[in-house]
């Protein structure tokens, strides 16, 4: 092309859009108004009207110029006509079939091989990768898991993108950009919520995660990681509300005073304004008036089964979903409180009240470290698996802003993978090694406590019973390889010969001797 085409086609092109976006619901809407402020022209689309009515109205009350940041199109064709070639595409659109579905309007539409359409949804990581070679030749199917929710979406997300390593040259900026921000040197996130005027400063949380689906699995585990937070969270919030009767008001002020220290974190801060939320109607603790059926949309589910599929031991995470589902059996639990007996749930004829919370605190910080190291080593795992060259380091720094897990503690995480990219387990770091040193006898102490009280605090459990099993040198589990030898000829190795051997033994029965055969 000469110079003077190049100068035509670039004049052709001054006015028209730079990205286009596809899906105007909560997280869609926020994350347009997200690239709007950081410079971004935008042209939107969406099957409900309502809903590009209202990105409009938004844009119009938020700018600072006449000329718009938002152009609604009514139609596919007119999204890629308003649109510099090649063009970049955004959708953010339920998983499954609603993604496939856009896509093949956009091919009908005229889209070309060069084009991206980013899948920003709650993918199956496994989706992700059937799409990439579905789409190859018809545009360049790219993927991003995002994270943090609506205001994360609308000031700064975590963002997880995987795919096509040109693709990424084609967006990284884009979305280094929107990203969420933190302090590199202290890992805390750097947060503006005033709109037209985004952090331009610190690191952005966002980093290329790997080939295609990669970045739907790491979010994956994030999500998973995430429940079981939140239910290690949930589990101390019920033993001090029924072992130490303490009020919601009062745990929301614990809960405040430990976001002051290790447990700084996204959820602590919010569970504390839960706690302390008051009902509208009747002016009690809203807490107290919400039903305790817990709800879920399957990416915790997703990690439990890809770790049992890999063979990843994550317990807490795993019994964080179990914990979710038992509570949905709501009529079968309150009939059984009228039947099935327990102790006496007080918890103070034991500690003090003080003793008690500062035990819990210790617990909740060791669990959580736990539930962390549970999922990166699912994801070391699948990433052998799969091929995959994850970069722990750079993943627990995206998470330190923007997602819903963001915490003080990801700093540690972060040096812990900087220091050494081949530790396998953050329960063998040299830091994460004292912490647990240091704070495992409140752990025990508590969870011993609540059990003899009756409360269940099934991740916080699990979360001790992983640690205790992983610095056993031996487990039960030769019984085990003993048992299914003896009824299924299983074999079983050795601790006297080399391990790749397997054996299997005539089993000792009264009417003929034991003898060993190599296998």
């Amino acid at each position: 092309m000469s110079v003077s085409s190049k100068h035509l086609q670039q004049t052709e092109q001054s006015g028209l859009c730079d990205i286009g976006f596809i899906g105007l619901g909560v997280m869609g809407k926020n994350l347009t108004l997200n690239l709007a402020d950081n410079g971004y022209k935008v042209a939107c689309f969406d099957l409900d009207q309502a809903k590009i009515d209202a990105i409009l109205a938004q844009d119009e009350l938020e700018r600072t110029t006449d000329e718009a940041r938002v152009v609604a199109c009514r139609s596919y064709t007119e999204l890629l006509s308003n649109l510099k070639a090649p063009h970049t595409i955004i959708l953010s659109v339920p998983a499954g079939e609603p993604v496939d579905h856009v896509c093949h309007h956009l091919i009908d539409a005229g889209i070309e091989a060069d084009d991206i359409v980013v899948d920003t949804g709650n993918s199956l990581w496994t989706d992700s990768v059937e799409r990439e070679a579905k789409y190859k030749g018809k545009f360049v199917f790219f993927s991003t898991a995002v994270s943090g929710g609506e205001v994360g979406a609308r000031f700064g997300p975590s963002l997880m993108p995987s795919g096509d390593p040109y693709a990424w040259t084609r967006i990284e900026s884009i979305w280094q950009a929107v990203a969420a921000k933190v302090d590199p040197e202290t890992g805390k996130p750097i947060e503006s919520f005033e709109p037209g005027k985004p952090v331009t400063r610190g690191e952005p949380c966002t980093t290329y995660i790997g080939p295609v689906g990669a970045g739907h699995y790491v979010k994956m585990v994030h999500n998973g990681i995430e429940y079981a937070d939140m239910q290690l969270i949930c589990e101390a919030y019920h033993i001090m509300r029924n072992g130490l009767n303490m009020s919601p008001k009062e745990i929301a002020a614990t809960y405040r005073e430990w976001n002051q220290g290790l447990l700084n974190s996204y959820l602590i801060e919010i569970s504390a304004e839960v706690l302390d939320q008051e009902d509208p109607e009747t002016g009690a603790a809203l807490v107290d008036v919400i039903m305790d059926k817990a709800g879920q949309k399957g990416t915790g589910l997703w990690t439990a089964v890809s770790a049992l599929q890999v063979g990843s031991p994550a317990q807490t995470i795993t019994q964080a979903v179990f914990a979710r589902s038992l509570s949905s059996f709501k009529s079968e639990r309150v009939a059984a409180s009228q039947k099935l007996s327990g102790p006496d749930a007080s918890m103070t004829t034991q500690s003090s009240k003080e003793e008690v919370i500062k035990q819990l605190h210790d617990a909740l910080y060791c669990s959580k470290i736990c539930a962390y190291a549970q999922g990166f080593q699912l994801m070391s795992i699948a990433a052998k698996e799969h091929g995959w060259q994850l970069d722990f380091a750079e993943i627990a720094k995206i998470w330190r802003a923007g997602c819903i897990i963001r915490a003080v503690f990801l700093q540690s995480i972060t040096q812990a993978y900087e220091s050494n990219e081949h530790l396998e387990n953050l329960l063998l770091d040299p830091f994460f090694i004292k912490q647990i040193n240091d704070y495992q006898s409140n752990w025990r102490r508590a969870i011993a406590s609540a059990t003899i009280a009756g409360i269940p605090c099934p991740a916080m459990s699990s979360a001790l019973s992983y640690y205790d099993s992983y610095r056993c040198d031996v487990l039960p589990a030769n019984l085990l390889q003993g048992q299914r030898d003896f009824f299924g000829a299983h074999t079983f190795s050795r601790t006297d010969k080399p391990e790749g051997k397997k054996y299997h033994i005539e089993w000792n029965h009264p009417d003929r001797p034991m003898v060993a055969v190599k296998k």
